[in-house]
């Protein structure tokens, strides 16, 4: 493992996305609203305003 820090957003070979960013599970879990969830097999991630802001224009609109 490293301590590289490099949160990113990006398409997989299926188009679906997947994201790095700090795992907040633990510490967010209890504040989701209450229409939200998180499986066991589910992970609150956390991502930068920056990063996602720079993804943008990499997701499609449709």
């Amino acid at each position: 493992m490293s301590n590289a820090t490099c949160p990113d957003i990006f398409e997989l070979s299926d188009g679906d996305f997947a994201v790095i960013g700090t795992d907040m599970t633990d510490e967010l879990r209890g504040l989701l609203p209450s229409d939200a969830g998180v499986a066991d097999y589910e992970r609150i991630v956390k991502v930068s305003r920056a990063t996602l802001v720079a993804a943008k224009g990499d997701i499609p609109a449709a």
